[in-house]
């Protein structure tokens, strides 16, 4: 049987592949995956995925299993608990982000119904496929990362910087980065 090719920045260890072939790239419409996503690329900032993908468990037993009307409400004496744990990057001011973002997260859900609704405004409801080829390095922010970060930002978020929030958008689905030959590509790219 022949070997699937993947996008080349996946091939670093097996949770790194699965995490590819599973997850990044597929449209997310749950608020509460986006929230986890949120809080992942957030703490992943000057950090590398493979290093939160480890750390994922430990953040999920930390942060309430991503509910952030649970998050909103944790207290100082919460935060320094959590910022003992070995289990996540023990950051305090993407602790303290994570948190606060947790508050602005249900405030745009008051605004919007949904979290999601707000979100895939910024692709008009419908993922950006792109047609990477391999040669071409994957750009780092985008005229709609640019626009969501900035938004995101006037709404009280933090460590929500154009570049962790690209990394959002490929990651919950909103755009399709995968590489023309990955067998992903094809997979997702009439799926919203």
């Amino acid at each position: 049987m022949a070997e699937k090719i993947r996008c080349s920045w996946c091939l670093g260890f097996d949770q790194y592949i699965r995490y590819h072939d599973e997850e990044w790239g597929v449209p997310v419409h749950e608020d509460r995956k986006h929230f986890e996503f949120l809080i992942l690329e957030g703490a992943q900032a000057g950090l590398s995925w493979s290093t939160i993908l480890k750390k994922r468990e430990g953040y999920r037993k930390n942060f309430a299993d991503f509910d952030p009307e649970k998050v909103a409400k944790f207290s100082q004496k919460k935060i320094m608990k959590i910022l003992t744990d070995p289990g996540i990057i023990r950051n305090k001011l993407k602790v303290h982000a994570a948190v606060n973002n947790a508050k602005c997260f249900l405030e745009v859900q008051k605004e919007f119904g949904k979290f999601d609704k707000y979100i895939w405004g910024f692709v008009k409801g419908k993922a950006i496929v792109n047609r990477r080829k391999t040669t071409k390095p994957i750009p780092a922010t985008t005229k709609e990362s640019d626009a969501l970060s900035k938004d995101l930002k006037r709404r009280g978020f933090k460590f929500v910087g154009s570049t962790v929030i690209y990394a959002h958008m490929q990651a919950c689905g909103l755009v399709n980065d995968h590489r023309k030959e990955c067998f992903r590509y094809n997979e997702l790219k009439d799926i919203n």
